[in-house]
Order: C-alpha cells, then sequence, then structure tokens
C-alpha cells in the first residue's frame, strides 16, 4: 500500500464511518474495483483499518467532550446529586448497548474476519444496508421516532446494541444500523444518531486495543506503523468535519433523513457488485 493509497482510503474512511453507509463496506469494496493492487488479504490490511478507526474516536471525543466529561465527571460522583444520578444513568446506557458488540466480535472474530477480504460479500451487504435504511425511514413514516434521547431506557439501549452487531459484517452501516434500532424504539432521528455516535467510540477504541499492536509485530511491512498514524490523524479531521455536518443534518431533516444515503448505497453497491461479478 502506498502513501497516497493509505491516505485517500482515510479520507475515505473519515468521510463515510459517521455516515451511514459503511465506511468498512468501502475500504472493502474500492480497492477491488479499481484493482489498487492493495491486498485486503494481508494480515495488516485490518490493523490498518482499525488504526484509522482511532482517528474517528478521536474525532468523536473532541466534538462530544462536553458529554464524555459530563458522564465521568458524574459517574465519578462530582456535581449536584441529580446531575451525579443522570450521568450514571446514561454510562449506565452506553455499557448496556456496547455489551453485544463485544460479545459476537469474540465469538465470531474469525468468521468476521474472513469477510473482510470479499469484496462481492461486502458489495451485496451495502445494497443490504439501503434496504435497512429503507426499512428506518418507514418506521419514521409510521409515526415512529417521536422520543427524545434522554427518554432512552434499558432495553432501548440493548435493542440498539443488538443492532450494533451488523455492523460487524463489511457493507452494513454501525452508524445507519443503530440509528434504525433507535428508531424502532421510537427515538428521534437526531437522538438517535447522537447516541449512536456517543457508543461509537468504546467500540472503536476496544477493536483498537487489539488490533492495532499487531501493526508493531514481525512481518509488518516497514514504516506501515508510521503511514497507519499519518493516515489516522487525515481519518479524524475528515470525521469530525462529518460529525458537525451530520449532526446539523439530521437536527434539520427529521422526516427523510436516512432516504438519501439508502439511495446511495443501493445504487453504489449495485454498480460494485456489477462490476465485480462481470470482471
Amino acid at each position: 500500500m502506498t502513501a497516497l493509497q493509505s491516505i485517500l482510503i482515510a479520507i475515505l474512511q473519515g468521510a463515510t464511518e459517521l455516515f451511514p453507509v459503511s465506511s468498512l463496506g468501502h475500504a472493502v469494496v474500492l480497492p477491488a474495483v479499481l484493482h489498487t493492487g492493495i491486498n485486503q488479504r494481508s494480515h495488516e490490511f485490518l490493523p490498518f483499518l482499525v488504526m484509522l478507526h482511532v482517528g474517528t474516536a478521536v474525532a468523536l471525543l473532541g466534538f462530544f467532550w462536553r458529554d464524555w466529561w459530563t458522564l465521568i465527571t458524574g459517574t465519578l460522583g462530582l456535581g449536584e446529586a441529580h446531575m451525579v444520578s443522570e450521568a450514571r444513568r446514561v454510562t449506565l446506557l452506553v455499557i448496556i448497548a456496547t455489551i453485544p458488540a463485544v460479545i459476537v466480535g469474540f465469538a465470531l472474530e474469525k468468521l468476521v474476519r474472513g469477510l473482510f477480504g470479499s469484496p462481492v460479500i461486502a458489495a451485496s451487504f451495502l445494497i443490504a444496508n439501503g434496504f435497512l435504511l429503507l426499512f428506518g425511514e418507514k418506521l419514521r413514516g409510521a409515526g415512529v421516532g417521536v422520543r427524545a434521547l434522554s427518554s432512552l431506557t434499558r432495553m432501548d439501549a440493548l435493542v440498539i446494541g443488538l443492532f450494533q452487531c451488523l455492523a460487524l459484517i463489511p457493507g452494513l452501516s454501525r452508524s445507519g444500523a443503530t440509528i434504525v434500532g433507535g428508531l424502532l424504539r421510537g427515538i428521534n432521528h437526531e437522538g438517535s444518531a447522537h447516541f449512536s455516535f456517543l457508543i461509537a467510540t468504546p467500540i472503536i477504541l476496544g477493536a483498537t486495543a487489539l488490533e492495532v499492536p499487531k501493526l508493531l509485530h514481525a512481518g509488518v511491512e516497514p514504516g506501515m506503523f508510521t503511514l497507519s498514524v499519518v493516515a489516522a490523524v487525515v481519518s479524524g479531521i475528515t470525521a469530525w468535519a462529518s460529525t458537525w455536518f451530520l449532526m446539523r443534518y439530521f437536527r434539520g431533516h427529521d422526516s427523510w433523513a436516512l432516504a438519501p444515503f439508502s439511495y446511495y448505497c443501493f445504487l453504489f453497491g449495485g454498480i460494485c457488485l456489477g462490476v465485480l461479478l462481470l470482471a
């Protein structure tokens, strides 16, 4: 992988990680469609992608630093009683929403790792992601999605966490799945997106702790770790800008927010699948 290729993938990842169009799906499909020569089955490709997610995690921490500061200080018992109570409640909800993906990720690690090397599967699930997003819009059209984020319950968090497990498959968007999970529980687009971005951070940091050390082991090309760090910075900058845009977008387009992304997934996934099958 060249420096230019890694930077382009970083920009792509940062731009698509928060958008409900599956950054991993794009990262797996595009190199194969464009014949970049990147070996997606190499032992360093997945750790490289995880490093890009480090940039995303830092961007999310930076964007939502007030939320995290409130949660951390409140959980530690610092502040007024009602603020401490609310902070501990929300922290518990984040933990509950995170647990399913951790369990499923460990249980299906080998199977999931194998999917990262299959562009055809990723392109197919990009199309499936379009249907998932349309399902979310149908929920909204049926009058679902009218509750505020402050009304989130433990059962809501668990359901959203189960939906997050879908994103272990390249092509299915983590943000898209969790937003749809939130809509299914009656939370509006903005609230679902906000909670989705919050629970992204512990998942990304957990994956980082497991995968990044592999970039330092023997067998990885010289300079790969340094290249991955630079790419992570680029990814983080792009992700911060994407988050800024999306939070305003969901606030202003609550009635049809997911529809454009579903149509994009149908078009992009369909074209890529056709090219891969005919190649």
